[in-house]
Order: C-alpha cells, then sequence, then structure tokens
C-alpha cells in the first residue's frame, strides 16, 4: 500500500474533489439553487413544451391522414 505525499498530484486531485463536494453539500443543504440551475430548469420548461407541440402536431396529422384515406 503507497501513501501518498501531500505534493503528488493524485492526493491534490483527491483534496479539491472532496472540498469542492463539501462546498456542493453546503450549498444543497442551505437549500442554495447554483447560478445556472434556473437556466437549466428554463430550458428542461422548453424542452417539455416543445415536446408537447410536437406531440399535438403528430395527433392532427394522424387525425388528418385517418380523414384523407376514408
Amino acid at each position: 500500500m503507497r501513501v501518498l505525499l501531500k505534493l503528488e498530484p493524485t492526493f491534490i486531485m483527491e483534496e479539491t474533489m472532496q472540498r469542492l463536494q463539501g462546498r456542493f453539500q453546503a450549498m444543497s443543504d442551505h437549500g442554495r439553487k447554483l447560478s445556472f440551475t434556473p437556466a437549466l430548469d428554463e430550458m428542461g420548461t422548453r424542452i417539455d413544451d416543445l415536446e408537447n407541440n410536437v406531440s399535438e402536431l403528430m395527433t392532427q396529422a394522424g387525425v388528418e391522414e385517418q380523414a384523407a384515406s376514408k
């Protein structure tokens, strides 16, 4: 088993990742949103709206195709 020295890149990277994880967890625990979260929420809403619009168009197209085939 190898002991990591404090100057080794692996140790530095692990320490940095642990600090970042701690900061994100603290922000989450306090109910704060990350600055990019509102933009992602808006993008998700727009994608949902787009999916609904496409679904409606497909339904309309299916209704028109059925009416034309009769």
